[in-house]
C-alpha cells in the first residue's frame, strides 16, 4: 500500500478552489510521480457557514490549532494572501516542522528573509514558485536551473491586468478607463485595482526576483513603482509611430553600484520579444553571462495556472519527504549588495510637452537639458497652431535625478504650457 502523504490547505477562494481541483484531478497521476499518495485533509476557511460549491465540506475547518496541532499533516499550502495571519501561520507551521508552500508575493516580498530563515533552521522546504508570474516557472529556474549563471537583468510583464489594458489601448484604440472598465467586466481586475494599475502588485514580485536573481535581500519598499493611469491615447499613437509598443515592465539589474528594482511603463521596440506578449500573458526576460537571453511566458493569474504552479511546488516537498532530503534548497541571498537610489538609475526618455509656437523656445528647452545633464536624441513637432504646438523630445540614457531636476525647471517657464508625457524607453 502507498505511503500518504497529508496536506492542509489555508484559504478556499478563487486560488485555494483551483489547488483542491487540481489535487482531486491529478490524484492517481500524483501518486506515480511521488511514489506516495497525497491526501488533503483539511482546509482552514474563514466561516464555515459559506456555501463553496464542489468542495468537500467535512474537510473545511475554521480552527487553525487543528492543522497545527495534527501530527499527520506534513504540507501546509498557504493562499490566503495578506501580511497577517498569514506570516504567523507560516512561521508556527514551519517552527513545528512542517514544509509550506506559498503564492503569498505580498508577504515575500516583505518578510520572504525571516520565512526562510525559519524554514533553513527546521530544515523545512518553503516553496513559492506561484508568488511570481503565476502558472510561469521562473523562481524555480533563477534559483536551480540558471545556478551556474551570473544574473544581470531580469526583464517581465508580471502583471495580467495592466497588460491587457495596454493591450486593448495599442490594438484597439481604447481610452484608459475603457479598457480597465473592459478587464473588471473580464475578471482580471479587482473592485479596488489600485494594485494592479499603479505598479503595486508588479513591484512586489520584482522585489521576490531581484533577491533570487542577485543572491541579495530586496524589499518591497526598495522597488521603486509606477503605474498607467497618465498613459494615453496620444503616447499609443506616438509609441506606434516609433514602431514600439508601452509596457508596464518590472525591471531589476545587477550593476556595479548596487541593484536596481523598479516598476514603470516603458516603450519597447516591437523587435524586443517581450513587445509581442498581449492580453492578460505575462513574460519573463532573463539575461545571464552563460544563458545569454531567456524568456519565460504564460498566464500570469488564474485559478488553474495559480494552482499549477502551486502544485509543482507541493509535488518537489512531497518526493523531497520520499527521499529525506528537505531544505536542501532555502535562502539564496548570501550577498549584501545595496540596492541603488533611484535617483541614479539610468533611463532613456520620451517626453511630450505644449509649448507656445514662437521663435527660440526649442533652443531655451536644449539649454535646460545641456544645464542639467541632459542629451537630447531626437526632436519632432507636431499640431503647431498659431500660438501652440506639441514637442516631443527622446533624451540619451540620463540619470533619474537629472531628468527631474531639468523638468522642475521647465514646468516653471512661461513658455512651457504642459509637460504632457514623461515615459522612459527601453
Amino acid at each position: 500500500m502507498a505511503k500518504k502523504i497529508k496536506v492542509a490547505l489555508l484559504g478556499a477562494g478563487t486560488v485555494g478552489t483551483g489547488v483542491y481541483k487540481l489535487i482531486q484531478r491529478r490524484a492517481d497521476v500524483m501518486e506515480k510521480t511521488i511514489g506516495a499518495k497525497l491526501e488533503l485533509k483539511k482546509i482552514l476557511v474563514h466561516s464555515l457557514g459559506k456555501k463553496r460549491e464542489g468542495i468537500d465540506e467535512s474537510l473545511l475547518t475554521d480552527n487553525w490549532q487543528e492543522i497545527l496541532n495534527d501530527e499527520e499533516i506534513q504540507i501546509v499550502i498557504e493562499v490566503m494572501g495578506g501580511i497577517e495571519p498569514a506570516r504567523t501561520m507560516i512561521l508556527e507551521a514551519l517552527h513545528e516542522g512542517k514544509h509550506v508552500v506559498s503564492a503569498n508575493k505580498d508577504l515575500i516580498a516583505v518578510h520572504g528573509g525571516e520565512l526562510l530563515d525559519a524554514a533553513e533552521e527546521k530544515k523545512c522546504d518553503f516553496l513559492f514558485e506561484a508568488a511570481v508570474a503565476g502558472a510561469i516557472p521562473i523562481i524555480r529556474p533563477l534559483k536551480q536551473c540558471l545556478a551556474g549563471n551570473e544574473i544581470s537583468e531580469v526583464l517581465g510583464i508580471v502583471n495580467g491586468t495592466t497588460n491587457y489594458i495596454l493591450t486593448k489601448m495599442f490594438e484597439e484604440n481604447m481610452g484608459f478607463e475603457e479598457a480597465l472598465a473592459k478587464a473588471t467586466e473580464l475578471g482580471y481586475a479587482e473592485a479596488d485595482p489600485t494594485a494592479d494599475v499603479e505598479g503595486l502588485d508588479a513591484g512586489r514580485k520584482v522585489a521576490i526576483m531581484a533577491s533570487i536573481a542577485f543572491h541579495s535581500r530586496v524589499v518591497f519598499d526598495d522597488v521603486y513603482t509606477e503605474g498607467i493611469t497618465k498613459i494615453t491615447s496620444e503616447d499609443i499613437a506616438y509609441a506606434k509611430e516609433f514602431d514600439s509598443v508601452i509596457k508596464l515592465l518590472g525591471v531589476t539589474r545587477n550593476t556595479e553600484n548596487g541593484i536596481e528594482a523598479s516598476v514603470y511603463p516603458m516603450m519597447l521596440n516591437k523587435d524586443h520579444p517581450l513587445a509581442s506578449v498581449r492580453d492578460s500573458f505575462n513574460a519573463v526576460f532573463v539575461h545571464g553571462d552563460a544563458v545569454d537571453d531567456a524568456m519565460f511566458y504564460g498566464r500570469g493569474a488564474g485559478e488553474l495556472p495559480t494552482a499549477s504552479a502551486i502544485i509543482g511546488d507541493v509535488i518537489d516537498v512531497a518526493r523531497n519527504l520520499q527521499y529525506g532530503c528537505t531544505g536542501r534548497i532555502s535562502c539564496t541571498c548570501y550577498n549584501q549588495t545595496p540596492v541603488k537610489a533611484f535617483d541614479e538609475v539610468r533611463n532613456k526618455f520620451f517626453l511630450r510637452m505644449q509649448v507656445h509656437n514662437k521663435p527660440g523656445v526649442l533652443a531655451q528647452i536644449a539649454q535646460v537639458f545641456g544645464d542639467h545633464k541632459v542629451s537630447i536624441t531626437r526632436v519632432v513637432q507636431k499640431n503647431a497652431q498659431s500660438e501652440q504646438a506639441e514637442l516631443v523630445i527622446v533624451t540619451e540614457k540620463v540619470k533619474e535625478k537629472h531628468l527631474k531636476n531639468a523638468l522642475h525647471v521647465l514646468k516653471e517657464m512661461d513658455d512651457i504650457i504642459e509637460i504632457s508625457s514623461v515615459i522612459r524607453e527601453y
